[in-house]
C-alpha cells in the first residue's frame, strides 16, 4: 500500500524538481590565472568582493594558478555582476558564465 501512494506521488515530484530547475539558472565568477597579479593581491581582491574566507581565497588562487581557472562565486547574475566588475577593476581576469 505505501509503495502504490509514494509511486502515484513521485511523477509528480520530479516534474515539479525540473521546473524549479528550469526557473533557476545559477551563474558562475570565472577568475583566469595571468602573470601580473601576486597571490597575496588575489587573496585580498577575493575576501573583499566575493566574501571569502582567507583560507577560502588562498585556495582559489592555487587552483587558478596551477589549473588556469577556478569558479569562484555563484549564484545570480545580478549579484555576480558587480563582484565580476569589482574584480576587473583591482586588475583581476574574471567573467560570468
Amino acid at each position: 500500500m505505501k509503495n502504490s501512494v509514494l509511486e502515484e506521488l513521485l511523477p509528480e515530484v520530479e516534474q515539479e524538481v525540473a521546473v524549479k530547475e528550469q526557473v533557476s539558472k545559477e551563474h558562475k565568477i570565472v577568475l583566469f590565472n595571468d602573470e601580473v597579479n601576486t597571490f597575496d593581491h588575489v587573496i585580498d581582491m577575493l575576501v573583499a568582493t566575493c566574501d571569502h574566507t582567507p583560507i577560502q581565497a588562498e585556495q582559489c588562487s592555487l587552483i587558478v594558478h596551477y589549473k588556469g581557472k577556478c569558479d569562484v562565486k555563484t549564484g545570480d547574475y545580478d549579484d555576480l555582476k558587480p563582484r565580476c566588475s569589482a574584480l576587473l577593476e583591482g586588475g583581476l581576469t574574471a567573467e560570468i558564465q
